[in-house]
């Protein structure tokens, strides 16, 4: 059984559905599961409609009929008669996602985040399956939520392997094409949950590994994997085939790659990967598996942006050990800061971090309370995988070297 995944970009309009239709008829359809995200940037819509139904009810019907006239301008570009059964389904979620408003009790945002969000899923994959149906081919519509199990950690849910295989295993025919959606689940109590950040990817991952999947494709609007990232670097290129392995430490370093919790199921289980572009779906992509080397053999580029670069050092000037290193992780981890890279000597110990959540003043007062602290704001970190000399020449070029740092395939830079 293949596994394709289509995310938001993909089926942001009534267009990209008839793409999606036109990749299966020309790629073939039996056999496959295709995993669907809510439509254009809908997740973000009804993120604004969990933050109007805590902050702001006045606005909560308007931003909630929004939704629902752009859903219902794509069902009236797909479908020639108004009363075909598909509309009076979607205005029938609807009235339940506004019940649900209206009769929640619970003040978790979490929890209702999770219980409106994945309305978005729901109503994207009920209009694909029923286009797919209108066109004269039979698919068979799935609702995640009975198939994937979850722990009640809402927003970022851990799954129940054992509870999810036999559900997926028993009730997934896979002779049959197959809609669902990507992102949701639910947990023991039968509330809906979400999987945290790249979701859907993970969803289809999830399926794959249930289902001893052939392969596992991801729709992109790019042609694949690229070396760098295009909206930094001049001519980025495709890399035709990477590791497992490679992907996880692309993703560690700040990449838009796969994330890896997406690719462990399908490494335990040796299942290929494949990013393609739902734009030219005749091209071959970027292939991720077991063992291969990066083709072509070129230097990957990653930045982030924004970061703050931390030097520490003791205030009587001994050396930083094993106790104070432990000591530092443990507050960068009280004030949630996210650590890209860490170096340290004798007497000092230089950390690069992202002030998330903006807690950078208080951290800094925390520390000077035991040390002698020095930080820049607003600096950049360039990581190069399979580095060369040329690589770097560009960057230092335009920018202040702060700190360096290289293994044998990596060269990262911490630059102002």
């Amino acid at each position: 059984m293949r596994i394709y995944k289509f995310g938001g970009a993909s089926v942001k309009d009534a267009s990209g559905v008839k793409n999606l239709v036109k990749i299966l008829n020309e790629l073939g359809n039996d056999k496959t599961l295709v995993v669907v995200s809510a439509m254009g940037k809908m997740t973000n819509s009804l993120e604004f409609v969990v933050k109007n139904y805590f902050e702001n009810q006045k606005e909560l019907e308007y931003s909630l009929n929004e939704i629902f006239v752009f859903h219902n301008n794509i069902l009236n570009e797909l479908f020639s008669e108004n009363n075909h059964p598909i509309y009076s389904e979607i205005k029938e979620i609807f009235e339940n996602l506004k019940v649900f408003l209206k009769r929640n009790k619970s003040p978790n945002y979490s929890f209702v985040y999770d219980q409106v969000v994945s309305f978005g899923e729901i109503v994207s994959t009920k209009i694909i399956n029923s286009y797919l149906n209108y066109v004269n081919i039979k698919s068979n519509w799935l609702d995640s939520r009975l198939l994937i199990k979850t722990d009640s950690k809402y927003r970022d849910a851990n799954l129940n392997w054992q509870v999810t295989q036999n559900n997926i295993s028993n009730r997934v025919n896979n002779s049959l094409l197959n809609i669902t959606q990507g992102f949701i689940a639910s947990d023991d109590n039968n509330f809906s949950t979400t999987l945290g950040r790249e979701g859907s990817d993970y969803s289809a991952a999830i399926f794959a590994y249930c289902l001893n999947a052939e392969s596992v494709t991801i729709w992109k609007d790019v042609p694949g994997v690229l070396n760098a990232d295009p909206r930094v670097f001049k001519k980025p290129q495709l890399l035709n085939k990477i590791s497992y392995t490679e992907a996880i430490e692309l993703a560690f370093y700040g990449a838009s790659v796969i994330h890896p919790k997406t690719l462990q199921p399908l490494q335990k289980k040796e299942i290929p990967l494949y990013v393609k572009s739902f734009l030219d779906p005749s091209s071959e992509g970027t292939a991720i598996s077991r063992g291969i080397k990066i083709d072509p053999e070129i230097p990957c580029f990653i930045v982030q942006r924004n970061l703050s670069l931390l030097k520490l050092s003791s205030l009587d000037f001994s050396f930083i050990v094993e106790d104070n290193i432990s000591d530092i992780f443990q507050i960068l981890h009280e004030n949630k800061m996210k650590v890209d890279l860490i170096q340290n000597s004798a007497i000092s110990f230089s950390v690069c971090v992202y002030d998330k959540y903006y807690r950078l003043k208080e951290l800094l007062s925390i520390l000077k309370a035991t040390y002698k602290v020095e930080c820049t704001e607003n600096v950049s970190l360039f990581t190069i995988r399979h580095f060369n000399e040329n690589s770097s020449k560009e960057i230092l070029k335009n920018n202040k070297l702060l700190l360096e740092q290289r293994t044998k395939e990596t060269l990262q830079l911490v630059v102002s």
